[in-house]
């Protein structure tokens, strides 16, 4: 159940974010993708809060991406992580590069 919830959520072309809305980092990373001029319908936020099944969920994150907090970030099938690798990448430079590669972007 946990994984089919998960797995049909990530799409390659699509920006996916597990969150749980409370949480201080999901929301940090929200504020910077929200800055992002994405296409219509390709970044979505899924607040596992809303499920019977968070502990399961994050069970199969943990095994899908290494761990099983949130927020868990994926750019198409790749997860990069979460809010501290979003911040690094952001401000590297290399995650408007890689959303332009994947056209996401307007």
């Amino acid at each position: 159940m946990a994984q089919e919830f998960v797995n049909s959520r990530i799409h390659p072309g699509k920006v996916v974010v597990f969150i749980k809305p409370t949480c201080p980092y999901c929301k940090k990373t929200e504020e910077i993708l929200f800055q992002l001029p994405f296409k219509q319908g390709l970044v979505e936020f899924v607040d596992i809060t809303a499920t019977n099944n968070i502990s399961a969920i994050q069970d199969y994150l943990q095994q899908l991406t290494g761990a099983r907090t949130v927020p868990r970030v994926f750019l198409g099938k790749d997860c990069i992580g979460g809010c501290s690798d979003l911040i690094a990448l952001h401000q590297s430079g290399k995650l408007l590069k890689r959303l332009e590669d994947m056209g996401v972007l307007q």
